[in-house]
């Protein structure tokens, strides 16, 4: 039986040209070339999350537009559905492309610097790449780099495409990946950076108004805009206000992301073996839908890409089920909840698992404090997405588990902030936590949670505390543990869990799964109320315990929970003969 010869696997690779001719697997999104070509505005804006393939669809546009590769796009095109229906424009422009990642904004000075000269190093690059098409190109690249012409070199560009006849085709990546840092320097100094670089005539609006000036007198024929957010564009206003907004469309809802049908093409290609895929990946990396019409809900492909790479490099599942280099810096977050408002609508988000809000295509960083525009932001940063539609609003859940783990973190971290006696000790959290694992013991680490966090809680998070706050807080402990995959709200049929325990699956040693079903209730209780609580979860356990999915598992322990105040509790394991455990005053 002869062996297939699978393709390498792209992870971490967004050079196109690599990726076609090093026999790596390239899942096929270039029929929205053709459709991006056939809408009447050629200055094209579209976002999506970090991780999301942006920078590779950027490339791809790049390869098949630029008249430089035309001789190569039976090569890098052939096989795929472009190459089988070319558009009218391919290779017909000299691309310039710009990425404004990476940039210096440790300062006001440092920052104009770095733009400038990120743009004139573009421009100078530019005319190397087409020096056979422009009879001055060298000339314009002493002239640039002698006199520092920093955002004014584009003249050149506009100019030399205007005596040469040349279409130009703007790619613009990572558009906005400077506008938290700008924020975040202006609180620091007192005074609004981010408004004069980008809203009033600062460098920024110079570049993006030279850009709308010469689109408008067709210099530069095409533009296609991506990055995270829609905050910038916004905030430009009539600095660019040319381009048609594609980011919710329906008609684009995959072209970012893997569908489910994409993933298991690309399983067959690369050979992932099956057996290494231990856990649910539709509940931990898919779930992203941007258009309530939109056809299929898409897998951030970073995230599937990190998981299969690690099976088919090492032969057995991943260490880290969530990829490490996915976390969302959370001082870039925690700028944006810096107001109570802000702070409040995360901690409903975390609770319920979503939200219903109307969702905005645009909207300026001003209005970040106002809970809708704030709500929008999380689901451009792929924090929150589209579940369906609710009267005249949207609602909005968290996309998966990956995404999850995310918001425990943050809550860890927003409370600790707030409460800065809360402490996290991880030798003695894990040791708890092995002891539910490997003996059946439970108490160990509700009287860890109890005594190192929720006893140490200031009066403001207080104010929070409930059974779901309790829930979010019990997971994030948990997940940090790395001995349970802990899964909230697991739906048993009937009911849903407050918290499920499952084994790793890379720790099949681990004797005991768990059933916590969490009730709360204030130190004036009474007795017969705490009792009538007590009751209520024993009797949610059992319907648990009765279904087809938990029933009948001699691994399986269930315990209720019930929090009296901040520093007192009462375990009731279920079924179970023996006194409650009684814990208080710590």
């Amino acid at each position: 039986m002869e062996t297939k010869n699978y393709k390498r696997l792209p992870y971490g690779n967004s050079d196109f040209r690599r990726i076609i001719l090093e026999n790596y697997a390239y899942v096929d999104k270039t029929m929205y070339i053709e459709m991006l070509e056939k809408e009447a505005n050629p200055n094209q804006f579209f976002i999506r999350p970090r991780k999301f393939g942006k920078s590779l669809f950027f490339m791809t546009l790049s390869y098949y537009y630029d008249l430089n590769e035309a001789e190569n796009f039976d090569k890098l095109f052939g096989d795929l559905y472009i190459g089988k229906h070319p558009t009218p424009e391919r290779n017909t422009y000299a691309v310039l492309k710009f990425d404004f990642s990476g940039l210096d904004t440790s300062s006001e000075q440092g920052f104009i610097k770095s733009f400038s000269t990120n743009v004139q190093n573009r421009v100078c690059n530019f005319f190397n790449l087409y020096d056979s098409i422009f009879p001055d190109a060298k000339k314009y690249i002493r002239q640039i780099e002698d006199e520092r012409q920093g955002i004014s070199s584009l003249e050149k560009v506009f100019d030399a495409a205007e005596q040469s006849r040349v279409k130009l085709f703007f790619i613009i990546d990572e558009y906005d990946h400077f506008a938290n840092d700008l924020i975040a320097m202006g609180n620091m100094q007192g005074t609004d950076i981010y408004k004069s670089m980008i809203a009033a005539n600062g460098i920024v609006r110079d570049f993006y108004e030279k850009l709308k000036n010469a689109s408008k007198s067709s210099i530069v024929n095409r533009t296609f805009i991506t990055g995270i957010s829609p905050v910038m564009l916004d905030d430009l206003t009539s600095g660019y206000n040319i381009a048609i907004v594609l980011t919710m469309e329906p008609k684009y809802n995959e072209m970012m992301g893997f569908t489910q049908e994409e993933v298991e093409w690309l399983m067959r290609e690369t050979g992932v073996d099956p057996q290494y895929i231990n856990v649910d990946m539709k509940a931990y990396y898919d779930g992203y839908l941007f258009h309530k019409d939109g056809a299929h809900s898409v897998y951030n492909p970073a995230m599937v890409l990190y998981f299969f790479q690690q099976i088919i490099s090492r032969q057995q599942p991943p260490e880290n089920i969530v990829d490490l280099n996915m976390q969302i810096d959370y001082g870039r977050l925690r700028r944006l909840f810096k107001n109570e408002s802000n702070r409040e609508t995360l901690l409903q988000i975390i609770k319920e698992g979503g939200i219903v809000s109307e969702l905005l295509e645009k909207f300026p960083i001003e209005m970040l404090e106002d809970d809708t525009q704030f709500v929008s932001l999380l689901f451009y940063m792929g924090l929150l997405t589209i579940k369906g539609s609710y009267l005249n609003q949207i609602r909005l859940d968290i996309p998966n588990f990956s995404v999850k783990t995310l918001y425990w973190d943050y809550i860890v971290r927003m409370t600790r902030e707030t409460s800065p006696l809360m402490t996290i000790q991880s030798q003695p959290l894990n040791e708890s936590i092995i002891a539910a694992a490997m003996e059946g013991d439970i108490t160990r680490f509700i009287e860890y949670v109890s005594k190192n966090a929720f006893s140490k809680f200031s009066d403001q998070d207080l104010k929070h505390f409930d059974e779901k706050y309790i829930q979010a807080l019990l997971l994030a402990y948990l997940f940090m543990s790395k001995i349970y995959i802990p899964m909230s709200e697991y739906e048993t049929v009937p009911g849903r869990t407050d918290i499920y325990l499952q084994r790793d699956p890379r720790l099949p040693q681990v004797k005991w799964e768990w059933i916590l079903e969490l009730k709360y209730c204030k130190t004036t209780t009474k007795p017969a109320e705490i009792a009538k609580l007590q009751k209520e979860g024993e009797e949610q356990i059992k319907q648990y315990l009765g279904s087809h999915r938990l029933g009948n598992r001699p691994d399986l322990k269930a315990a209720v929970v019930v929090f009296i105040g901040k520093n007192k509790y009462r375990i009731f394991i279920v079924p179970d003969t023996t006194p409650p455990t009684i814990q208080a005053g710590l």
